[in-house]
């Protein structure tokens, strides 16, 4: 079965950037959207950001700004770039994959602490 596997988190000061990517561990066929989520201790799973196989994107209103979602299609990637971190954003990050017809791929998920 195919998996997603997120890479690139970490501990970083807040100010400091991140970059997270998630890739699929085989061919995954028509993906509609691709996205970010995380959660925090106590806290339920957000969407942080989200892209469609339409280039459209669409960010969690405290990431505006800040975050950026990109693609790489033949490698079936999808990178997410944190700048000007923040305490707040500290949480595990899980990127998800849906497909047409609709079926939700999720990876394991990857820390990211963020200190004062």
């Amino acid at each position: 079965q195919v998996q997603l596997v997120e890479s690139g988190g970490g501990s970083v000061q807040a100010g400091g950037s991140l970059r997270l990517s998630c890739a699929a561990s085989g061919i995954i066929f028509k993906i509609n959207t691709m996205a970010w989520y995380r959660q925090a201790p106590g806290k339920q799973r957000e969407l942080v950001a989200i892209l469609t196989s339409g280039g459209s994107t669409n960010y969690g209103s405290s990431v505006k700004g800040r975050f950026t979602i990109s693609r790489d299609n033949a490698k079936n990637m999808v990178y997410l770039q944190m700048n000007s971190l923040k305490p707040e954003d500290t949480a595990v990050y899980y990127c998800n994959f849906v497909t047409t017809p609709r079926y939700d791929y999720w990876g394991q998920g990857t820390q990211v602490t963020v200190s004062s």
